[in-house]
C-alpha cells in the first residue's frame, strides 16, 4: 500500500523562516538587555560598597566598610520588597520558575511591568550583595521582552511561546558566552518540545546574542583556564564518585532552600518585608565570608584555578548555601546558576583532596557542572555550559559521568527540581520527560477494527432494531453501523444516536420508516488506512465525532476497516505494554535450565 505523500519526520513548515527572523530580532534586544542589566548592577555595586559612580562588574568582598556593610542587603531588600508589593508580585523568585509558569499557564503572555521591574530589582538585590547569579533574571526578562515582542503580532500561543524562549536563551548566551548551552537549556528546560520549528529559531536568537556581547560586552570564555590533560579511563570512577555526592548535595540544597520558604510563611508579617528579613542574613553572612557575596565571577575563576583551597573553600561553600537559601526563602530576585557554580566548585575543591589525577581546580569544573546538572535536572546543559565557560574540551568524559550521576541520584530521590517545586506549589504539575507522541508513530491500519460488520443502507430504522434484538453480542453492543449499498460500497454511516432520534420523532412522523440513510449520514467523514492516527484523531475532536469509517485511498468507497475512540486509546496502551513488559532473554532462559537440571541431580543424588 503506498503512503501517504504528506507523511515526513518532521511537522515543520515554512513558517518556521518567520519565527526565525523574528528570533533573531529577539536575540539581538535580549543581548542589550543583558549589557543594561550587567552595567547596572555594576552601578549599584559600585555605590553600595565602594561610594563611586561606575558601571564595572566588581565584588563587594573588597569593601573596607565592616559593620557598616550590613545594612546595605537591608535597605537592598527593603526597596525591592516595595517593588513587589506596589509593582507586581512576579518579580520575586529566581526567574526560571517564573518563565515556566508564564509558558505553562500564561500562554506565553508577559506584560511589560515584569520586563521593566525583574531587571531592576535583580539589579538591586546583586548590587546590594544578593548571592545569587544574574541569569535567572536575565531569562525572565528576555523572556519577557521575547513576548510583548511576540504580541505585537499575529501569532499562536506555540509560536509566542517559541519567542519568548528565544528571548530566555538570548539573554543567557549574551551574559555567559554560551550559545549552545543556552540552546540546550531552552530544550530541557522551557520549551516542552524538541521540534524544529521551536529550537531553529531559539538556536538563532542565541547565536545571535552570542555574536552581539562581543562588542557590547567583550568575547568568551568569560572563565579561561590553562587546559587539562585528558584523562584516562581510571579518572571516570572518581568523576562519578563526585557527581553523585553532588547530586545528594543537590537534593540538600533544594530541601534547604524550601525549608527557608516554608520558614518565611510562618513569619507573622506581611511578604512585603521578607526580603528585609533576608538582607539582614545577607549582611551576617557577609561579615563572615565576604566573598558569599555578589554574583561572585571572581570566586568562580578562583575555583576553577585552583586558588582556593582548605577552611576557605569548606567556609565559602556554608555560608554561601545558607545565606542564599535563606535570601530565596524570602522572596527575593535573583538567579540560581552562578550560586550553584561556586557551590559546585567549593564541593569538587574539597572532594578533590581525595581524589586521584589532576589538581583541585578540574575538580572544582566537575564538581561546579554536576551541581548544576543535578539541581537543575539538565545534565546535557551543564556539560555544554561548563565547556563553553572555559574551553576546556578535554574535560568531557569526567564531566559527562559526573552529571549524568548527580542528574540520577536527584531524579531518584526527589520528585521536582529547585525550579519546577515552585511550579507545583503554585498548583501546576510540570512533565519534563519528552517523549514521541504514539499517535504520531503508528498508522490508522495499526489500530483500526478490520472486520467491520456493515448493514444495508437500504434498511428502515424500524428493521434495523429487529435486526439488532435478533442478532445482539457484537452487532448489537456497538455505537456505529458502515452502511453499504448493493455492491458492498460504503453509503453512509449510522449512530445509536441517530436511531434514537428517528424513534423519539426529531426527524419527523413516520421515524422508523425512514432508511438508515436517512436517518444517518449519507457523506461520512473517512480517514486511510495509511493516514497517521494523529491525523484522524484530530478530525474526530474537531469534528466532535467518535468514529470515522478507514476507507482505500485507491476507490474511496471501498469500505476496509473502522475506527473509533478505542482504537486511539489502543496505541497508549500498546506504548505502555512495551515500557512495562518483560520480555525473558536468552541469557535468563539457559539459566533457568540449568537451575532446572541442578535441582534435577540433587534430587537425582538424595
Amino acid at each position: 500500500m503506498p503512503l501517504d505523500r504528506n507523511l515526513g519526520d518532521f511537522t515543520t513548515d515554512a513558517r518556521v523562516l518567520v519565527l526565525t527572523a523574528m528570533a533573531v530580532l529577539v536575540g539581538a534586544l535580549s543581548a542589550c538587555v543583558a549589557l543594561a542589566l550587567v552595567k547596572l548592577i555594576g552601578l549599584i555595586t559600585n555605590v553600595a560598597y565602594y561610594h563611586r559612580v561606575a558601571t564595572d562588574l566588581i565584588s563587594p568582598a573588597g569593601n573596607r566598610l565592616g559593620w557598616w556593610a550590613v545594612p546595605i542587603p537591608i535597605v537592598g531588600g527593603l526597596v525591592i520588597g516595595l517593588m513587589a508589593r506596589y509593582g507586581s508580585e512576579k518579580i520575586r523568585g529566581h526567574g526560571i520558575p517564573e518563565a515556566l509558569e508564564a509558558i505553562l499557564i500564561g500562554r506565553s503572555r508577559m506584560d511589560l511591568k515584569v520586563a521593566i521591574l525583574k531587571p531592576l530589582s535583580s539589579a538591586l538585590s546583586i548590587g546590594t550583595g544578593g548571592p545569587f547569579g544574574a541569569e535567572g533574571p536575565i531569562i525572565m526578562t528576555g523572556g519577557a521582552f521575547g513576548s510583548l515582542f511576540a504580541q505585537a503580532f499575529h501569532l499562536t500561543s506555540s509560536e509566542r511561546k517559541t519567542l519568548l524562549v528565544a528571548g530566555a536563551a538570548g539573554g543567557m548566551a549574551a551574559i555567559f558566552a554560551t550559545p549552545l548551552a543556552a540552546t540546550l537549556l531552552a530544550v530541557e528546560l522551557l520549551l516542552f518540545e524538541w521540534k524544529p520549528r521551536s529550537f531553529i529559531p531559539v538556536a538563532a536568537a542565541a547565536a545571535v546574542a552570542d555574536a552581539l556581547r562581543v562588542p557590547l560586552l567583550s568575547s568568551g570564555p568569560i572563565f579561561p583556564i590553562t587546559p587539562h590533560s585528558a584523562l584516562l579511563w581510571n579518572g571516570l570512577p572518581p568523576a562519578v564518585a563526585l557527581g553523585l555526592l553532588a547530586g545528594l548535595a543537590s537534593s540538600l540544597l533544594t530541601l534547604l532552600v524550601y525549608a527557608c520558604e516554608d520558614l518565611f510563611a510562618r513569619v507573622p508579617v506581611h511578604w512585603m518585608w521578607w526580603p528585609l528579613i533576608g538582607g539582614l542574613f545577607i549582611g551576617a553572612g557577609g561579615l563572615i565570608e565576604p566573598r558569599a557575596l555578589g554574583v561572585g565571577y571572581d570566586t568562580i575563576a578562583d575555583l576553577l584555578r585552583g586558588n582556593l583551597l582548605g577552611g576557605l573553600v569548606a567556609g565559602l561553600l556554608a555560608v554561601k548555601a545558607l545565606i542564599w537559601a535563606l535570601a530565596l526563602g524570602s522572596g527575593t530576585s535573583g538567579g540560581v546558576l552562578a550560586p550553584l557554580l561556586i557551590m559546585g566548585g567549593a564541593l569538587g575543591s574539597i572532594a578533590g583532596r581525595w581524589l586521584p589525577a589532576h589538581d583541585a581546580g578540574l575538580w572544582a569544573l566537575v564538581g561546579m557542572g554536576a551541581m548544576m546538572g543535578g539541581t537543575m535536572r539538565s545534565p546535557f546543559t551543564a556539560v555544554a555550559f561548563m565547556l563553553e565557560l572555559t574551553h576546556d574540551v578535554y574535560v568531557i568524559p569526567p564531566l559527562l559521568a559526573a552529571c549524568v550521576a548527580a542528574d540520577l541520584v536527584t531524579v531518584l530521590l526527589m520528585k521536582r527540581s529547585i525550579l519546577t517545586e515552585k511550579v507545583a506549589r503554585h498548583g501546576h504539575h510540570v512533565m519534563r520527560e519528552y517523549i514521541v507522541d504514539p499517535l504520531h508513530l503508528l498508522r490508522v491500519e495499526d489500530v483500526m477494527e478490520r472486520d467491520v460488520p456493515a448493514v444495508p443502507a437500504t434498511l428502515t430504522v424500524a428493521e434495523m432494531f429487529q435486526r439488532l434484538a435478533d442478532a445482539g453480542g457484537v452487532l448489537a453492543h456497538r455505537q456505529a453501523w458502515p452502511l453499504t449499498d448493493d455492491s458492498g460500497k460504503l453509503a453512509g454511516l449510522i449512530t445509536r444516536g441517530d436511531l434514537l432520534r428517528a424513534v423519539d420523532g426529531e426527524d419527523g412522523e413516520g421515524g422508523e420508516a425512514l432508511t438508515l440513510t436517512e436517518a444517518g449520514t449519507s457523506k461520512p467523514v473517512v480517514t486511510y488506512p495509511d493516514e497517521l492516527l494523529e491525523r484522524a484523531a484530530a478530525r474526530m475532536l474537531t469534528r466532535d465525532i467518535g468514529r470515522l469509517p478507514v476507507v482505500s485511498r485507491e476507490d474511496p468507497a471501498r469500505l476496509v476497516g473502522y475506527l473509533g475512540r478505542s482504537g486511539v486509546m489502543e496505541a497508549w496502551l500498546q506504548t505502555a505494554r512495551e515500557e512495562r513488559s518483560r520480555e525473558p532473554g536468552w541469557l535468563t532462559g539457559r539459566l533457568r535450565l540449568l537451575r532446572g537440571r541442578f535441582r534435577r541431580v540433587l534430587v537425582g543424588g538424595a
